[in-house]
């Protein structure tokens, strides 16, 4: 499946199918803060990233049960590696250097970032 940019109406359903795993149009627009959108504005969407095969439906009587195609993991790797090719020259190091200068993260974040980095450095040594 070709990956596209979701724009930010497909992604806010995406995320909300993510959560649900399963919905029908009623539960994806309760999920929308108020004022909520339309249910025709969702509809279109609906169909629109259908059509896309981002997401898929099953047809329970007149109702469409929607799940995701799309997966959530799928998705945000190839944006964060779209990121990485056009920011970082294509370096995944210069990315977690800026990521580790300019994010403010906590101690305890620190320590687990560094914990999985410790894992990452063992599977590898393990591998070679």
């Amino acid at each position: 499946m070709d990956i596209k940019q979701l724009n930010k109406s497909e992604l806010q359903i995406m995320k909300y199918l993510w959560m649900l795993e399963k919905g029908f149009m009623k539960d994806i627009v309760e999920k929308f803060p108020e004022p909520r959108p339309a249910y025709t504005t969702i509809s279109t969407l609906l169909k629109r990233m259908t059509d896309k095969d981002y997401i898929g439906f099953e047809r329970l009587g007149r109702d469409k049960q929607y799940f995701p195609i799309l997966k959530k993991n799928d998705y945000f790797t190839k944006q964060v590696n779209g990121m990485i090719q056009h920011f970082f020259n294509d370096s995944k190091a210069q990315f977690a250097s800026f990521f580790a200068k300019n994010a403010d993260l906590s101690m305890e974040e620190l320590e687990e970032l560094q914990a999985l980095l410790k894992q990452k450095m063992d599977q590898k040594k393990a591998n070679d």
